[in-house]
């Protein structure tokens, strides 16, 4: 086992299996932080790391992580590395539920990392969306609350990353903030069929003679991130030495606009090219109807952000990873990775 140790919460999380393995594999031993019916799937996921990942059954929700004495005397003595990514990021997800794991599980992972001697960093897994409804050009160092939050995703994260910030004059943290993710650049690969991917299942499953209406113009900018390049991008600027204090934009650079995402979808699915639009109000009015509104509510919120002028300044990434390899590919190398896994 090695001496260079990390405690990783939020699994089963699609980004946080990626980055267990990630860290595993530069050499770290990493302690996995999950809830007790997740540890035999955990165990089975990691298993070909043999001692270089140990799992932990614990709860962010709880005092000490929900961990027994021993193994919180255990982890204080090891623990360099602390990635924060345990929260609800499912848009449908009831409010109370979010405020719970989101906030309140932010505020017990930083008591703990106080109590951590060897702390090195604690790297706070934030979202590009605390801007919210804001427009215009969002710079990293940003934290102003916004005309509004249009959904508890945005607003607990919000609160989450004020009191981290709050804690950095103590700890050294690092806060990475993805956009809209994806599936894995390469296979496609994704664990949860929600928001973007909820639309792109649909599209490339239409018969071959239907036009797909567009939501909105789609004159704005869609920004997403593949999960591969949020889990390297990650796993760089969390253990390096420049990064305390900072916050990152993990997004693309140069995010197309919704309509042109849509019609290189439909390109590599061989499907015909969006036709006509919906106004998005409507399109939101006729998911909140009576019966509708849950089953429909992460997609609606997906929705809403197809039409917002918003774009993500990543001075700090764009920085700190230069000369590292690690770059956000254009979302046209990966489309048809992204299709053909959805096609399976």
């Amino acid at each position: 086992m090695s001496d260079d140790v990390a405690l990783v919460t939020g699994y089963p999380n699609f980004v946080v299996r990626r980055l267990v393995q990630r860290l595993a594999t530069d050499g770290l031993t990493v302690y996995v932080l999950c809830k007790e019916s997740f540890e035999e799937e955990a165990t089975k996921d990691f298993r070909r790391h043999g001692e270089a990942v140990q799992i932990v059954t614990g709860d962010v929700a709880c005092m000490d992580l929900g961990l027994s004495g021993s193994e919180v005397k255990e982890l204080q003595a090891k623990v360099k590395w602390l990635f924060h990514l345990a929260g609800i990021y499912y848009l449908g997800s009831e409010p109370d539920e979010m405020s719970l794991v989101n906030v309140e599980g932010t505020r017990n992972v930083i008591a703990f990392a106080a109590d951590l001697p060897h702390l090195q960093r604690l790297v706070h897994y934030s979202t590009a969306f605390v801007s919210g409804s804001r427009d215009g050009v969002i710079m990293e160092y940003d934290l102003v609350a916004p005309p509004r939050f249009r959904n508890a995703f945005e607003r607990t994260k919000f609160e989450a990353e004020e009191l981290v910030r709050q804690a950095s004059r103590e700890l050294p943290i690092t806060i990475v903030r993805p956009s809209l993710i994806v599936g894995d650049s390469t296979t496609g690969e994704i664990d949860r069929m929600d928001g973007p991917h909820f639309f792109m299942r649909v599209l490339v499953n239409l018969p071959l003679d239907i036009h797909l209406p567009l939501v909105g113009r789609g004159d704005y900018p869609l920004n997403l991130v593949p999960a591969d390049y949020v889990v390297e991008a990650m796993a760089c600027i969390g253990r390096h030495v420049d990064s305390v204090g900072k916050t990152y934009h993990l997004v693309d650079q140069n995010p197309l606009p919704s309509r042109k995402v849509f019609e290189i979808l439909c390109g590599v699915a061989e499907k015909k090219a969006p036709r006509r639009t919906i106004p998005s109000n409507l399109a939101t009015y006729l998911m909140k109807m009576p019966g509708l509104e849950k089953a429909w509510r992460s997609p609606r919120l997906f929705v809403e952000m197809l039409n917002q002028l918003v774009l993500y300044n990543a001075m700090n990434t764009t920085e700190i990873l230069a000369g590292s390899g690690i770059v956000c590919p254009s979302f046209p190398s990966y489309a048809a990775n992204l299709v053909a896994f959805l096609k399976k």
